[in-house]
């Protein structure tokens, strides 16, 4: 356990943080009526394959098919009327973008996102699908950020970031508030890392239900930004992430979220884009889940053994499952 975590779990000293559990037991009440409770999968042949038993929480099943609509919503349904007129705003690679579209067309505001131009056209055009107005960008030549800044300045809009808001973080953690409340006290629990708002929440409310559980977030190597981030003690840049996981290629943790994750979290493991669709590619044909390889990362390293030793049961979060029908053919 990294220094310091139990003390400050155990002695309530965590109110430097970004959020604290009883902000993601308030996200809980105030999603409901966008966000579904979600399943809990086992598989007695992933068991017996990773030596350690694991409890799948299938956020792919999730609206929207992914965990995002949780924050999302989390964020929106907490805007006064007169934000809601100004519209929001948002930059995303898919799922972000779809849950914010969601929401946003729940309320009866407008939704504006920013999207890389290479998308996965699935999560383009559900976007679309929910009334999203959607301005596209290149990846490796422009800034989302500045993009979507002079759309705020413009519009008056509210920005909805994808990980680096408390608002964001509490209502991703309410997948492990749910999982946890069905299966009781397991060993640790692991979840993806892209800026780190899921990892942030899920760790935030699992230590304050159980301050012994560890916690683990799993990267792909060629996106590698908080792993890297956590042994230098700082937030550590990777300009241009190289991985079939679309949505954890955010360059950097967040602001909010890294302090979060360098106390509850003992460690980021690192998983290879063939794990990784190895990975999807079980999870289809044995458990019957569709996980696009963003969601699958966290099962990857339980599978392929990335975990330390001493770990009976892991709650796994599957945290997407939005995939180009062509692109299974890859898997």
């Amino acid at each position: 356990m990294r220094w310091g975590v139990l003390d400050a779990v155990v002695t309530g000293k965590m109110t430097d943080l970004a959020i604290q559990a009883n902000d993601v037991r308030q996200a809980a009440e105030r999603i409901r009526p966008l966000a579904r409770r979600t399943p809990v999968f086992t598989c007695a042949g992933f068991d017996a394959r990773a030596g350690v038993r694991a409890f799948f929480k299938c956020e792919n099943l999730q609206r929207g098919g992914a965990f995002k609509i949780r924050g999302a919503s989390n964020l929106i349904l907490s805007l006064s009327t007169d934000a809601l007129g100004r519209g929001v705003v948002t930059y995303s690679s898919g799922n972000h973008a779809q849950a914010v579209a969601i929401a946003a067309q729940h309320v009866g505001t407008r939704a504006t996102i920013v999207m890389p131009e290479d998308a996965p056209r699935a999560k383009m055009e559900s976007t679309r699908t929910h009334g999203a107005t959607i301005v596209t960008y290149d990846r490796h030549t422009e800034v989302r950020e500045r993009i979507a800044a002079r759309i705020l300045e413009r519009t008056g809009a509210t920005l909805v970031p994808p990980f680096d808001h408390p608002l964001i973080m509490a209502g991703q953690g309410t997948a492990a508030l749910e999982l946890l409340e069905e299966t009781g006290p397991l060993d640790a629990l692991i979840a993806p890392v892209g800026g780190g708002g899921l990892l942030s929440g899920c760790a935030t409310i699992a230590k304050a239900i159980h301050p012994a559980i560890r916690i683990f977030g799993a990267e792909p190597a060629g996106a590698n930004d908080t792993f890297l981030s956590l042994k230098a003690g700082e937030r550590v840049t990777v300009p241009h992430p190289d991985t079939i996981a679309d949505g954890l290629r955010a360059p950097q943790p967040g602001a909010l979220t890294f302090p979060v994750i360098q106390q509850l979290a003992e460690a980021v493991v690192l998983v290879t884009d063939d794990e990784i669709r190895q990975t999807v590619k079980f999870l289809l044909l044995r458990l019957k889940l569709l996980v696009e390889p963003s969601g699958a990362v966290p099962a990857a390293a339980v599978l392929f053994g990335k975990m330390p030793p001493g770990i009976g049961s892991v709650g796994v979060i599957l945290s997407g499952g939005n995939v180009d029908f062509e692109g299974l053919a890859k898997y």
